[in-house]
């Protein structure tokens, strides 16, 4: 027993001064890399410069909601679509979308197009869409109409808004 009292435990590893340093030095070298990084990724996607510029141009563009062109060249205001969903029907869906042309907007084929985006969302069940895969088949399926009723003109949809209530 005179043995254990008489051992003391002696510290090792190192000691706090060698850890603060360590964990300095570290956050400084993290901080580097990833101001490194971020000029990198900047210079390589052309900046916040090019930014701006569309988000004005956007802004200040056509007129909303009455089939004018919009700001950016080939992009077309639909009207928005309110409707009921096929399943529950008590749940009601606003849709506002934007189509992009690869040509000049036709606003005869955008009609169209509106109509049949219609049609389809009076068939679509509410947990087809809950899930994001849900959306992103939505959303595909969408596209697809919208080229398929335009023969090709229509090359997206923009989602402007979309509202279950």
């Amino acid at each position: 027993m005179a043995l254990l009292e008489k051992q003391t435990s002696e510290r090792t590893g190192p000691s706090m001064v060698v850890q603060l340093l360590l964990l300095v030095g570290l956050t400084a070298l993290t901080a580097g890399a990833g101001w490194f990084a971020g000029g990198y990724l900047q210079n390589r996607t052309g900046g916040e410069k090019d930014e701006p510029a569309v988000a004005e141009s956007g802004a200040h563009g056509g007129e909303k909601e009455d089939g004018k062109p919009h700001g950016l060249p080939g992009v077309l205001d639909i009207q928005p679509i309110t409707t009921n969903l096929a399943e529950p029907s008590d749940v009601w869906v606003r849709a506002e979308f934007s189509l992009v042309f690869d040509g000049l907007p036709d606003p005869a084929v955008a009609e169209a197009v509106h109509q049949d985006l219609f049609a389809y969302i009076r068939t679509v069940r509410l947990r087809q869409v809950e899930t994001a895969s849900g959306f992103q088949h939505f959303r595909s399926d969408l596209e697809e109409r919208a080229r398929i009723r335009s023969d090709g003109a229509v090359s997206r949809i923009l989602f402007r808004a979309l509202l279950f209530e």
